[in-house]
């Protein structure tokens, strides 16, 4: 899950148009190099260099190969890739969010992975990631970055309270309002958006939906608890009022890194951010803990990341490019370059070296993966927080009930996963 790069676009566009159609037909020479083309989504300023140094170097080492970079807004490569495969001119190489996956390869868009040379290490990368790249029992990418949610807090304004880490969402009420007596600072300020509610569902024991009985479950009692706590941190001592202007991802975000607010939900895709900010020119000051847990006990949080995905109607040659291209991305090597060049997080153990581990942020990360929850192998699975989205944020503003919200919310989902019963 991450935030969209409006900013790059007008230029992503305009590349688009010159380099849409795949390696199967990218105008390679008799006899010379095979030119695959790979659209990366990544942050085109933060994480894009580093991604493109990797290019540079696997084309040193395999001269029979070229490699074609467009770095696609990520906001909009779902919907782009979709029509360019539609008409047989999609990239060889996509890297494809974990939700995405399993859609693309339902329609047949991707090529399967398993025993080809892209999966060669199949066994080093950790199996819940393999297993989200699944569908339908074969796999459709090769896990190349991995995140989640975690409470991330200012540790400086918690020692100053006198405050630890909330393990529930009632500690972090009570540490909320006494972060602001003894600072001024709000205590926690929370997001509309459904991905980071997500973790309030987890903590009821429930989700959107029952995938194994067909159901949708957003308006269960369990989900209408999970979705009243999330209501409930909107208001009182020491929590932020809920944004729900079109900024609000930034609001939040700055008010974090500048230590107005003294924790928020956030996934690791935000780490270089932090450190920019005057909050954590000391690294250190970053604190980072699972989420807070809900009424069961439970705590967790989605699993993002994305997978690197072979597009299906590429040729042989350049599908056999492609797969040597994703192994080569995906090796313990190259993990380790993008983790300390982009402060991600690897997908595979092995990746972790003590290097990698010594940066506060990812070793923080790195600890609360383990109570990460897989998304369901559901096609349709990470259409449904748009609904959400509209949702929620009529809910958090006051300008609907939240049963009436939940409703509404089913109704969409309903049109989504028709086969689904209430």
């Amino acid at each position: 899950m991450r935030r969209g790069i409006a900013a790059t676009a007008l230029v992503a566009s305009l590349a688009l148009a010159a380099t849409a159609c795949g390696g199967s037909d990218s105008g390679d020479e008799a006899d010379g190099p095979v030119t695959i083309t790979w659209w990366d989504t990544s942050n085109a300023t933060n994480e894009a260099p580093a991604y493109q140094a990797l290019v540079k170097e696997f084309e040193a080492a395999n001269k029979d190969i070229k490699v074609n970079y467009v770095n696609v807004p990520f906001d909009q490569a779902q919907n782009k890739f979709d029509t360019a495969a539609g008409s047989k001119g999609a990239p060889d190489v996509l890297r494809s969010e974990v939700g995405w996956t399993p859609a693309f390869a339902k329609k047949g868009f991707f090529l399967p992975l398993d025993g080809t040379e892209a999966l060669a290490e199949q066994d080093k990368f950790q199996p819940s990631l393999i297993e989200q790249a699944k569908y339908d029992g074969k796999t459709y990418g090769v896990p190349f970055t991995t995140d989640t949610l975690a409470l991330v807090y200012n540790k400086e304004l918690f020692e100053k309270a006198g405050v630890e880490a909330p393990k529930t969402w009632d500690d972090l009420k009570k540490a909320a309002a006494t972060i602001k007596d003894k600072t001024g600072a709000d205590g926690y300020w929370g997001s509309t958006q459904g991905y980071y509610a997500q973790t309030f569902l987890y903590g009821e024991g429930t989700d959107t939906v029952d995938v194994d009985a067909k159901k949708i479950t957003v308006t269960s009692p369990a989900a209408k608890k999970a979705y009243g706590t999330w209501q409930s941190l909107f208001s009182g001592k020491g929590l932020h009022k809920a944004d729900t202007t079109a900024d609000a991802y930034a609001h939040i975000q700055e008010a974090f890194v500048s230590g107005k607010v003294a924790s928020i939900i956030q996934g690791p895709w935000e780490i270089t951010n932090f450190y920019k900010g005057s909050a954590f020119k000391d690294k250190n000051n970053l604190g980072i803990a699972t989420v807070p847990a809900g009424s069961t006990g439970k705590a967790g949080a989605p699993t993002g990341g994305h997978n690197l995905s072979v597009y299906a109607g590429s040729d042989a040659a350049h599908q056999k490019a492609s797969l040597k291209f994703v192994n080569f991305m995906t090796s313990a090597k190259a993990q380790e370059t993008i983790a300390l060049k982009n402060s991600t997080l690897p997908t595979r153990e092995d990746a972790y070296t003590a290097e990698i581990k010594a940066d506060p942020g990812i070793a923080g990360y790195q600890g609360v993966l383990s109570s990460a929850q897989p998304r369901p192998a559901l096609p349709e699975y990470s259409s449904l927080w748009g609904p959400l989205d509209d949702e929620l944020i009529e809910i958090a503003g006051g300008k609907e009930s939240l049963d009436k919200g939940l409703g509404d919310a089913e109704t969409a989902i309903a049109k989504l996963v028709p086969d689904f019963s209430k």
